[in-house]
């Protein structure tokens, strides 16, 4: 096994390629409501606790949709199926489309705070806004679940080394979907 030392003068770079090599799940947050919207892929959603049902994620200060978050104070976290990759790019930014072009393409519901779910992502989470906490060039976000939307797909959209990848329950293996994009 070869061991890949740290330049400390590009400790970022290093910093990011390291992260890559974490294989996350891929979900899609939305934010904002009617015709204000937008939203960003993220790999950091995670559950904060169950009583009460509490979600977590990270934001960029710079995001477009941080300004619509602050406005609405509502959520929505779609976890995307293995078939959503290109979800996953259209709201990760890339293409340059931005607001509610991104939602173009999807089929969306709203629940109780009015934000647009997902209706085929593995789960969906409709969330108020609980606690933001300031750290760097980023905020934590912290979310009360306000509905849980579960859908009936079997297979998981995940980011490992720069890619999409197929994690499918009924073999505990990941593949590579066909239709997968590099973002190297």
């Amino acid at each position: 096994m070869s061991t890949l030392e740290v330049d400390t003068v590009n400790a970022t770079e290093s910093f990011r390629h390291a992260m890559r090599r974490l294989p996350s799940g891929v979900s899609v947050i939305t934010v904002g409501q009617g015709s204000d919207v937008s939203g960003l892929t993220v790999t950091s959603v995670s559950s904060l606790s169950i009583e009460p049902e509490t979600v977590i994620f990270g934001i960029n200060r710079k995001s477009s949709a941080w300004p619509i978050l602050l406005r609405h104070g509502v959520f929505g976290v779609n976890v995307l199926n293995a078939r959503q990759a290109e979800i996953a790019e259209r709201f990760s930014g890339r293409g340059g489309v931005k607001g509610a072009g991104r939602y173009l393409g999807a089929k969306w519901m709203t629940k109780i705070t009015g934000v647009r779910l997902l209706t085929d992502a593995l789960a969906a989470l409709d969330c108020e806004v609980d606690d933001i906490i300031e750290r760097h060039s980023h905020d934590i976000v912290i979310g009360r679940v306000r509905y849980v939307h579960l859908s009936s797909n079997r297979s998981a959209l995940a980011y490992w080394h720069g890619k999409y990848l197929e994690v499918t329950q009924n073999s505990g293996t990941g593949t590579i979907p066909d239709s997968v994009f590099s973002t190297t």
